[in-house]
């Protein structure tokens, strides 16, 4: 009961002071939009051309909806000594981290369906298979959120947070296949595709919207719950070595 208790102040006190801010909640309005628009025009192909965008624009508002917000807010309640409050809560370091994750998890989960909700006002949704597009969105989500969070607990400042989540991020979103096949790569750059979360829940984004996945499904959902344990474990290390003494 305490354990619980303790979650849901831990989840409420975030979604209050970070994710309810008028800044965070026009801004993940406005990226999407703006990203969508950007590749909209790009295309110059019309409105039918929304459908074969989506996939790109939700792994892009899902992945910095999640790791924007996450590594600054813990980077920030580290070096301002409120991390360490928390740490005194009457529950477990895993538990405690899911609720400090969970806020941004939903929030990335928010982010993704901005533009479907927009696309589905000139296109016609009914050939997505929400089936799949449903936990990919949210496991996306996940990766995403608990990569934020290795970042946050491997750096000591907030600028070097941001620094070191664009050094993921943009080199993360050009090799995950989402804008050109992963085929086309260079042979040097392909296996570091492979090792990116992100590979694989576009692939079943490209399935959901397109029917146009490479890999199964079942292997692509299973990496990606494998990048979420291995991220989370590893931050929950980092956070065992560096700040708790």
């Amino acid at each position: 009961m305490k354990a619980r208790i303790a979650f849901w102040n831990i989840l409420l006190k975030d979604t209050r002071s970070y994710y309810l801010k008028p800044p965070n909640i026009s801004w993940g309005i406005i990226f999407p939009l703006a990203w969508t628009g950007m590749f909209f025009i790009r295309s110059g192909q019309g409105l039918d051309s929304i459908i074969g965008l989506l996939p790109g624009v939700v792994a892009i508002s899902v992945l910095f909806g999640t790791t924007s917000l996450l590594s600054v807010t813990i980077t920030f309640e580290k070096k301002g000594r409120s991390f360490e409050r928390l740490l005194l809560a009457p529950i477990s370091l895993e538990l405690l981290m899911l609720a400090k994750t969970t806020g941004a998890i939903i929030f990335g989960i928010i982010n993704a369906f901005v533009p479907v909700i927009m696309a589905a006002f000139f296109a016609d949704l009914s050939g997505v298979n929400w089936i799949t597009l449903i936990p990919a969105i949210v496991l996306i989500a996940i990766s995403s959120t608990f990569l934020g969070l290795f970042v946050a607990v491997s750096v000591s400042e907030v600028f070097e947070a941001q620094t070191f989540s664009n050094f993921i991020r943009f080199p993360m979103l050009f090799l995950c296949g989402l804008f050109f096949p992963i085929e086309q790569l260079p042979v040097f750059l392909k296996p570091l595709s492979y090792i990116m979360p992100l590979t694989y829940g576009a692939d079943v984004l490209h399935f959901s919207f397109n029917n146009a996945g490479h890999m199964p499904l079942a292997f692509n959902f299973f990496i990606l719950i494998t990048f979420c344990a291995i991220l989370f474990r590893m931050s929950l290390r980092n956070i065992r070595r560096n700040w708790i003494l």
